[in-house]
């Protein structure tokens, strides 16, 4: 597209950056789960279905995804490091070059159970910072537009308190003037609420709001960095009842546990039914945020914008949703929790529209991927690459390897294997061809020997190929 200089003009970007959302959460992939909107959005776009997180957790893969740099360079491999003020990060690099920036919804840069959500925050290169890192918890921007709506709805917004939040008012001793003082922290998976107010009040419907009204506010010809970042589908599931109404409960599929698995279930659990209730939320949440970013993506065509806007959706991990007997998220980063979906569209770029491509790809990819698209330099700290040529319908040139790492451990993600080390030295593959549940750890089997001595090979080599040192000054 040209402006009206005649010069190309820059694409915008939007992202919508979901939590806890795995790859294979999409109708379009046969899933449970209703999105019909981003099922749309797949076909008119580039989806990539072997995206890799580089953290299983979120603070330490959102600060990755958003610098492109991998969080061991960083320094942040686990939960509650902050990201330094003076991070660098995509708003930062766009910036520099007429792009205005905003991020609306969850940045959790910060470790939030642990500040007031009133006090200022830095704003790591964005010009607008409209944040909420957890619905109704705390006084945040969230908080503030529901009283200007419906005062009366704040006491219900939240559905329980977080446990890190109960242990910095215990160690403290100060309370939110949310929460009640003697009230216990909540469980994420022992219920699925039913959103106690009109739908158009939760989060997740605050979230597309102010992106709408931002991207109706944006200065005509100047391209913009947008991204709405949804805390759903991340637990607790506070969801109206629209939502949960799409499914029955009780016909939603169980998960392939192996023989050892479905043994520890009958001693400790979870049963079926819990299993069935938190995807039953999971999916629920799913098909409310594929409903608002169909709010979103209108308001993008309505308003001429769509042809010279990528799009990208993208989540920072997946969610476990009761595979190996587990919720949540974290070690050993399976592919339900390192896993995330990810589709590009851009009307003006993508040669084929709804190619489907299965190359091992890593979220430190979309940086470079989107500063190529908009023909602004890459900085040479970044460690991913482009995923440009995907859209072209050229190959793509990077390593089939992804990494997924955390403090203690690194994970290898190849188009058959995943291998992972931890600081200990010892070691864990598994075969998920044979084996596409990751139920037999394979690392002992002699017939996998030089298997395993490859993938040695092929992190030690990735991490030597992504050191990014500081630049020579001189000779000596």
């Amino acid at each position: 597209m040209t402006g009206e200089s005649g010069l190309p003009q820059p694409p915008s970007m939007l992202i919508l950056y979901t939590d806890q959302w795995r790859w294979d959460a999409l109708g379009c992939l046969g899933s449970p789960a209703l999105t019909p909107v981003l099922d749309a959005l797949a076909a008119d776009g580039v989806h990539f279905d072997h995206a890799v997180a580089q953290s299983p957790v979120c603070m330490p893969s959102r600060a990755s995804l958003l610098t492109g740099r991998y969080p061991s360079d960083l320094g942040i491999t686990h939960m509650g490091v902050p990201v330094p003020p003076e991070t660098e990060t995509i708003a930062t690099v766009l910036g520099r070059r007429g792009y205005s920036t905003a991020n609306i919804g969850k940045l959790h840069f910060q470790p939030h159970a642990n500040r007031d959500h009133a006090s200022p925050h830095p704003s790591y290169g964005f010009d607008e910072l409209v944040l909420s890192d957890e619905p109704g918890v705390y006084e945040d921007d969230y908080r503030a537009w529901v009283r200007t709506q419906d005062p009366a709805a704040l006491e219900g917004l939240s559905p329980g308190l977080p446990p890190a939040a109960r242990t910095w008012q215990e160690t403290f001793g100060e309370h939110d003037g949310i929460h009640g003082a003697d009230q216990a922290p909540r469980s994420d998976f022992d219920a699925v609420h039913e959103f106690p107010y009109p739908p158009q009040l939760t989060h997740t419907a605050w979230v597309a709001t102010r992106t709408i009204d931002h991207l109706a506010a944006l200065v005509p010809g100047q391209p913009a960095l947008t991204i709405a970042s949804f805390f759903s589908p991340h637990a607790p599931f506070n969801v109206p009842a629209s939502y949960l109404d799409l499914y029955d409960r009780d016909r939603l599929p169980l998960p392939d546990l192996s023989a050892a698995e479905r043994t520890g279930q009958d001693a400790e659990g979870p049963s079926d039914e819990q299993i069935r209730m938190v995807r039953h939320g999971y999916y629920a949440a799913i098909s409310e945020v594929d409903h608002h970013i169909g709010r979103i993506l209108a308001h993008l065509e309505d308003a001429g914008r769509a042809n010279n806007t990528i799009v990208v959706f993208v989540s920072d991990h997946g969610e476990w949703l009761g595979d190996h007997l587990r919720f949540s998220k974290g070690y050993p980063a399976d592919d339900p929790v390192s896993r995330v979906p990810l589709i590009i569209r851009w009307p003006d770029g993508v040669v084929s529209p709804g190619r489907r491509v299965t190359d091992i790809v890593e979220l430190i990819d979309l940086l470079p991927t989107l500063l190529e698209a908009s023909a602004v330099p890459v900085p040479r700290t970044l460690q991913g690459h482009s995923l440009l040529p995907a859209l072209r319908d050229e190959v793509l040139n990077r390593p089939a390897i992804a990494v997924t790492e955390h403090a203690g451990w690194r994970s290898v993600r190849t188009p058959r294997y995943r291998y992972l080390i931890h600081a200990d030295g010892t070691e864990c593959l598994w075969d998920l061809v044979s084996d596409p549940g990751g139920h037999v750890d394979v690392a002992a089997d002699p017939d996998h020997a030089d298997t395993l001595a490859e993938h040695r090979r092929l992190l030690l080599q990735r991490l030597l190929e992504s050191e990014r040192p500081l630049p020579r000054t001189w000779p000596y």
